[in-house]
């Protein structure tokens, strides 16, 4: 019996240990460091002059000269300012000082873009913060050097690095461009987005000028979604309950009767001795070959109230007047629409998981089977003890982000049902889930603070429930145990 050799784990660093630890050498490279590196902390690329790594020292200098003069002298685009005049006008005071009230129109005669005030104070401190870690990376530079000196080694030139980072550090090479992609186009939307939640701001208030004109009003528009206060508080509190409970609903049935109808039409396609096993399989995937948004559209003509469908049952007497299978006009029945969304949704997930799960079937060890039959279990007893089991351990990740991808299914409802039946006085229909009743309130109504609230909401749900789903899953915790 073969003994194996427990490695001892690294012990974690808390965060808090992490930050004092981070503070620790930043006070060590300071007072170890030679008089370029204590330099560098005030003058970026003094270090690496003070090395004679000119090219390096000069980049770094230029770097700091260029934000500098951007935070000071504050360029405007459309007569609103960057620069420390953002940082400034991130308040939003300066815009609705000075202002006229309506009473029913908010602040509605300055000149000022407040929409353009936020985003260029965001932007201001993204810029702030790429100050800060090309500091730091000018310190670093220039204590490697006094390392390298101390060790008796020549600090490296500007063309070393570069074969470095062609070599060595390729990862940071192409790495570098995505993050700063990342950064510009999802990052600064995205916070932008999250931080109109805290504020007044929606399309319809506008002074003369089409600017957009709002202030911060901190939690208010997260309790009126409890409150009902507000001018859309009442729909918010009266729907919100609804189509949230709607959106589990929807979420746990069409993953549930995707997954488990894609894993039987496995197990029958992938049955011994069935003929014609390619056609079958070719016949499903061409529900995947076929653009979701035609496959809905073609289904929502067939099911419309001068649909084929309709038109057929009133020809042979099965009804005299066409049914509202989707809801599309008020007064249609909301359960019948829910079923039919359900329904539809099968024909296009169902092969999804027949493709994922056939090839899971195929890889399961024939060993378990023939120990199964040996031991003298049932058919079904070796689907729920083996089978079952095993494709459920393996696709457990995709069961989580099928259900997370089926909570924000725009697609699904908004081609199917537009959200409907609709009712008087609501943005949100009976079919409507968060992430469509989030689109006609942003898109239709102009509401965009009321959006970023119900897209907060929506995120905080999703995240939530896909860490703590798959920290608990085997997938997660046994990861070995199927190998």
């Amino acid at each position: 019996m073969s003994s194996k050799t427990k490695v001892p784990k690294k012990n974690k660093l808390s965060l808090p240990e992490r930050i004092g630890k981070a503070f620790s050498n930043f006070g060590k490279r300071f007072v170890d460091g030679s008089l370029g590196t204590k330099l560098s902390h005030f003058i970026f690329g003094a270090g690496n002059f003070y090395h004679k790594q000119y090219i390096k020292g000069f980049l770094f200098l230029v770097i700091q000269v260029a934000i500098l003069a951007f935070m000071i002298l504050c360029p405007e685009v459309n007569g609103t300012p960057y620069g420390w005049k953002a940082l400034r006008n991130l308040s939003l005071k300066y815009a609705t000082e000075g202002s006229e009230f309506d009473p029913v129109l908010g602040f509605v005669s300055f000149n000022s873009d407040c929409k353009l005030m936020v985003l260029f104070g965001f932007v201001t401190i993204a810029v702030v913060a790429i100050y800060f870690l090309v500091w730091n990376m000018n310190i670093q530079s220039s204590y490697k050097a006094d390392m390298d000196k101390k060790i008796g080694k020549k600090p490296t030139t500007f063309t070393e690095d570069l074969k470095e980072l062609l070599d060595r550090k390729f990862h940071v090479l192409m790495l570098t461009p995505t993050c700063i992609a990342a950064t510009v186009f999802t990052l600064l939307p995205t916070i932008f987005m999250i931080s109109l939640a805290f504020s007044t701001y929606n399309q319809q208030f506008m002074n003369e000028n089409g600017t957009n004109l709002f202030h911060w009003n901190g939690l208010e528009n997260f309790k009126a979604v409890f409150t009902g206060e507000g001018i859309l508080g009442f729909e918010i509190r009266n729907r919100f309950l609804p189509v949230l409970s709607w959106t589990f609903i929807w979420a746990i049935f069409a993953t549930l009767t995707c997954y488990f109808g894609g894993i039987i039409l496995a197990l029958l396609i992938n049955k011994k001795g069935l003929k014609g096993k390619k056609f079958f399989r070719t016949i499903f995937i061409l529900t995947i070959a076929v653009p979701q948004f035609i496959s809905l559209l073609a289904v929502r003509n067939l099911l419309g109230e001068y649909g084929p469908i309709n038109s057929l049952l009133m020809n042979i007497g099965a009804t005299t007047q066409p049914i509202g299978f989707l809801g599309l006009k008020p007064g249609d029945s909301e359960s019948l629409a829910k079923f039919m969304v359900i329904m539809i949704n099968m024909w296009v997930g169902i092969p999804y998981t027949m493709l994922m799960t056939s090839g899971i079937l195929m890889n399961i060890p024939a060993d378990l089977y023939e120990a199964g039959r040996v031991d003298g279990a049932s058919t079904t007893k070796m689907f729920f003890k083996i089978t079952l089991p095993y494709v459920i351990f393996i696709t457990t990740p995709y069961l989580i982000s099928s259900f997370v991808g089926n909570m924000n299914a725009f697609n699904s409802i908004f081609l199917l049902t537009g959200g409907g039946p609709t009712y008087t006085g609501y943005a949100a229909g009976g079919t409507d889930l968060l992430v469509t009743w989030l689109y006609k309130v942003t898109i239709d109504q102009g509401w965009y603070n009321t959006g970023a609230v119900i897209g907060i909401f929506t995120f905080l749900i999703t995240a939530t429930i896909t860490l703590v789903t798959y920290r608990r899953s085997k997938a997660y915790n046994e990861e070995d145990t199927f190998q």
